[in-house]
């Protein structure tokens, strides 16, 4: 009988005799961890490639509205008293001039982007040429103007609050709705979701303007001595100064002003390459609207047209035009405070999932900011006593640049080919461009001059008051 054999211990045998599992566990665990990271890096891959698909969506039709949202706001009833300083025939000149040259500016901002694709906001292409202080400075300009644009749709709101509830309600609590509307209204993350509400802004601003041209034109007509006995004038009067009338000029100039949001809206194209459809048809709609509304109401109501127009009208037809305007007021607002909510979350996440608000963390991260920058822009408006006056001065500082003298240099340092006199072409568009960006250190130095007179002309109010 063979004895058996005691076993032999090894390295996996614990002393007790039973085998070892320390290295089969640290095995499995080693494997699962490779597994768990992989699953991880899969995922976050994937909402990444979902991402990307949600904010590819944008076509060259919301394009349009977009622009329109952020341009054609409450703005265009500023034009007839633009009109009544300047003249009927300087003012059309002028609309349509200054809407040719935004559709020039604006197909030169076009062509950066399809040159570079990875431009993604107006601070990147500024960048591109004057290196990071370039880039931060413009970010600087595009985040502070957007954010005092977004306060000025809060007191805007208010007025028309108070302008249609003709109540004894503190327009603070009115001003204090018109933020929350805006907050909520700028929730969605997306262009292409935005956009949706671009059609009733559209809508809204098209109705406001035709009721308030057909309720001047038909106060005009029944009043004393008809249409005829209107104080209007073909060419600025005698008594209109220099900063008055170039105060009108840059108001005209900041109606065109969709240019600095151009880039952000045309990152999330899917067809890049449309975008001139989108500009051209602005462009037109916009010399449209603004030539046509400028000259009537001016026409039917002379050389008193309020500003906005909409005061011009009786006390029932204001309050009917400013209901109808609400949509154009908020939504409008909203749009600025979702662009310079992009802008920030694009560069604090690039490399992040985060950035396309498809996770709850990312949402949870986005609704604190969209909250952040709409409770700013309502203090810095609420706290500034002279707050319009001063939203004229950043857009002269800052909107004559994105419109005007940003995109003359684009050409000259990034869209140029070969020397500036290589071909009648390049002569040409050197010209042009030279033109322009004169024009926009023009309206740098002399729109800041006439806003600094009318910050010390305005009539200031206590913060935070009624």
């Amino acid at each position: 009988m063979t004895t058996p054999q005691p076993i032999q211990s090894s390295g996996d045998e614990l002393p007790s005799g039973k085998p070892s599992t320390d290295s089969g566990r640290s095995k499995k665990q080693a494997d699962l961890s490779k597994l768990t990271s992989h699953d991880h890096e899969l995922a976050i891959n994937t909402t990444i490639e979902r991402g990307e698909q949600k904010y590819s969506r944008l076509g060259w039709k919301r394009l349009t509205i977009c622009l329109i949202v952020e341009a054609v706001a409450l703005g265009a009833l500023s034009i007839p008293s633009a009109f009544a300083t300047l003249g009927l025939v300087p003012g059309v000149l002028i609309t349509v001039g200054v809407g040719l040259i935004a559709i020039h500016t604006s197909y030169l901002i076009g062509e950066v982007k399809l040159k570079f694709p990875d431009v993604a906001h107006y601070a990147d292409a500024v960048g591109l040429i004057w290196g990071r202080f370039g880039k931060e400075l413009a970010g600087f300009m595009f985040a502070a103007h957007l954010i005092l644009s977004t306060g000025s749709h809060a007191l805007t709101g208010a007025i028309a609050f108070r302008t249609i509830a003709e109540t004894g309600t503190c327009e603070l609590v009115w001003s204090i709705v018109s933020a929350i509307i805006l907050f909520f209204l700028a929730l969605p993350p997306s262009f292409a979701e935005f956009a949706i509400l671009g059609y009733i802004d559209f809508a809204s601003i098209l109705i406001a303007i035709g009721v308030t041209i057909i309720a001047t034109g038909v106060g005009a007509g029944n009043a004393p001595g008809g249409t005829a006995a209107v104080d209007w004038q073909l060419w600025a009067p005698e008594s209109t100064s220099y900063y008055e009338a170039f105060l009108s000029v840059t108001n005209i100039l900041f109606a065109y002003s969709f240019a600095m949001c151009q880039f952000s809206f045309m990152d999330e194209m899917h067809t890049p390459k449309d975008y001139i459809k989108s500009i051209w048809s602005l462009g037109i709609i916009e010399i449209f609207i603004y030539t046509i509304t400028g000259a009537l109401i001016y026409v039917f109501v002379g050389t008193g047209v309020e500003s906005p127009a909409l005061l011009s009208a009786s006390n029932i037809v204001s309050r009917v035009a400013f209901g109808i305007a609400l949509p154009v007021i908020f939504i409008s607002g909203s749009i600025n405070t979702t662009v310079v909510g992009r802008y920030i979350i694009d560069r604090a996440y690039k490399n992040s999932e985060i950035r396309y608000t498809n996770t709850k963390r990312g949402w949870v991260i986005w609704i604190v900011l969209v909250a952040v920058i709409t409770v700013v822009a309502w203090v810095i408006a609420e706290a500034i006593p002279v707050f319009n006056a001063l939203l004229g001065l950043t857009s002269s500082l800052f909107i004559s640049g994105f419109t005007l003298y940003f995109p003359p240099l684009f050409w000259f340092g990034l869209l140029k080919e070969g020397k500036w006199n290589a071909s009648w072409r390049n002569i040409g568009l050197c010209l042009v461009n030279g033109i322009v960006f004169l024009l926009g250190l023009l309206v740098l130095g002399s729109g800041t001059y006439a806003s600094v007179q009318d910050i010390i002309k305005s009539t200031s109010s206590a913060p935070f008051s009624c």
